[in-house]
């Protein structure tokens, strides 16, 4: 995964640890990060922990995690609108009450269903409650080639909700 040094008013903005395994270059998009910064803090005061980069498809797109009072929520921000167009809680374990009423696949049967897809080695994972209401396993895989892909499933059904989402930077806390 490639990490990016960025000005320091970003990373003051972010407020969580800057880890770097290479330094590249940041994309330039329409609406930019501190755009898509200001629309995930208009839904939910707190602290942003985590940025990631990725492309959904061939769109751009910020991955904004904020830990706020009572929960976590992701907020994803369309790079060239700078318009959030998901969000997710994220729960902390498997075991959590919201995820664990919803899901009827186990965790390994989901990273069966993620591997098949997407070979590697499952290098993050994390247990989502979608704007909708369900549950879904989110898998970073980093693929032979090093790069990384995103995939979610559904942990009701085994269905992939999201698949091939080219992971550019993240920045903060794993």
């Amino acid at each position: 995964m490639k990490r990016i040094t960025l000005a320091f008013g970003c990373v003051a903005l972010l407020g969580a640890p800057v880890a770097m395994a290479e330094t590249a270059a940041i994309p330039k998009t329409k609406a930019g990060l501190e755009t898509c910064l200001q629309a995930a803090l208009a839904k939910m005061n707190g602290d942003v922990v985590k940025v990631e980069f990725k492309h959904e498809g061939k769109i751009p797109t910020y991955e904004i995690e904020i830990a706020g009072k009572d929960k976590t929520m992701e907020y994803e921000c369309n790079a060239n609108t700078g318009k959030i167009t998901e969000e997710e809680q994220e729960v902390d374990a498997i075991d959590h009450a919201l995820f664990k009423a919803k899901a009827k696949i186990s965790l390994e049967e989901a990273k069966t269903i993620a591997l098949k897809a997407h070979p590697g080695e499952i290098v993050e994972m994390e247990f989502e409650i979608e704007s909708n209401g369900n549950a879904s396993y989110e898998f970073d895989i980093r693929q032979a080639d090093g790069k990384e892909v995103k995939m979610e499933i559904d942990a009701a059904t085994g269905a992939v909700v999201e698949d091939d989402q080219r992971e550019i930077y993240q920045i903060g806390k794993e």
